[in-house]
């Protein structure tokens, strides 16, 4: 008894040929030949009894009945359609731009895709590529140089226009930041210098803390620090990816407990002993709106020398990079007179 055939998958394909053709039926098994109207299959193989896989040969477009040669006699025919391949046509290329060590997946939008046998991008194949769609392929970005990359999608239609690009980003890289060090409550404004920071998408303390920034070049990018406590090593996001860190530390906000001695001359020279916590990055001693001079002796204590001004109470402060402590009271009295 001939062989029968049952289903044929696709239905369909261009008329280059090419198509691989799954057919489903009864007694496959000493098939000879298979038969796409006239013309045999560019090549074929028996997988079991009731199944084939063909590879159609080219054809003029049209209805072509494909068949099975068998000993026992050629099976009953199904239909397979030959089509005018279309040339595939990239409109669009989402995300348009990744890092140059590649790996990103990238979605290509246009038509013409079905049967798509390579992606490239600058002549590069893709690391591997799905073909989602007649409109729409995933491919996975290799590896490339920093630019323009040309990215084509070949099918049985052909290769696609040199006209959709895919822009390969170098990665960037942080040299310094500045100041190294920041209040709790956030606020800090650090300048961060390095290389390849157009295009930044996020600027990160402690990986996961976004901040307020802007970019003002390729090579620098100034950053409001969020609020955070302890160790926040900065990077920079771009399309080319994650930035080294530069270090970057929370610091506490300075009290003040103790003046001694709490009053002085109006002159200056006056040494007082200020105590209190947080007091080690101390930048700036003053009493009222004059700044003095200062030690650090430890993070809990400053000495400072009075400056002169007139009698009366004056509000003492220190600035940290922490931010201002709140004041304590310093009198000065008038020099009795003779």
């Amino acid at each position: 008894m001939p062989p029968t055939i049952t289903t044929i998958n696709p239905t369909q394909g261009p008329t280059t040929g090419g198509t691989v053709v799954t057919l489903t039926g009864t007694a496959m098994t000493g098939t000879t030949a298979v038969r796409f109207g006239s013309t045999n299959a560019t090549s074929f193989t028996v997988n079991s009894a009731t199944q084939i896989t063909a590879v159609s040969p080219p054809r003029a477009a049209g209805a072509a009945a494909v068949t099975l040669i068998h000993p026992t006699g050629t099976s009953n025919s199904v239909t397979f359609t030959y089509v005018v391949a279309q040339v595939p046509q990239i409109t669009g290329v989402t995300p348009a731009s990744g890092p140059t060590a590649g790996g990103t997946t990238v979605i290509l939008s246009g038509t013409g895709f079905t049967g798509a046998t390579a992606v490239t991008f600058a002549g590069v194949p893709a690391t591997s590529f799905l073909v989602n769609s007649a409109t729409q392929i995933t491919a996975v970005s290799p590896s490339g140089v920093a630019g323009a990359a040309v990215v084509t999608v070949t099918a049985p239609g052909g290769t696609s226009a040199p006209d959709a690009f895919f822009f390969y980003a170098a990665p960037p890289a942080l040299h310094s930041g500045s100041p190294a060090q920041g209040s709790t409550a956030g606020g800090t404004v650090v300048t961060l210098i390095g290389s390849n920071l157009l295009n930044a998408g996020a600027v990160l303390f402690a990986s996961t803390n976004a901040a307020s920034f802007t970019v003002v070049s390729a090579t620098q990018i100034t950053a409001t620090a969020p609020p955070g406590t302890g160790s926040a090593p900065i990077t920079v996001v771009t399309p080319g990816g994650t930035s080294n860190p530069v270090a970057f530390a929370y610091v506490a906000p300075p009290t003040l407990s103790a003046l001694v001695p709490i009053a002085g001359p109006a002159s200056a020279g006056t040494v007082v002993t200020l105590t209190g916590t947080n007091l080690a990055t101390a930048s700036a001693v003053t009493f009222g709106s004059t700044a003095t001079s200062f030690t650090v002796v430890s993070d809990t204590q400053v000495t400072a020398v009075a400056p002169a001004g007139a009698p009366g109470p004056v509000t003492v402060s220190v600035t940290t990079a922490g931010g201002i402590s709140p004041g304590l009271s310093y009198t000065r009295t008038a020099t009795p007179g003779i």
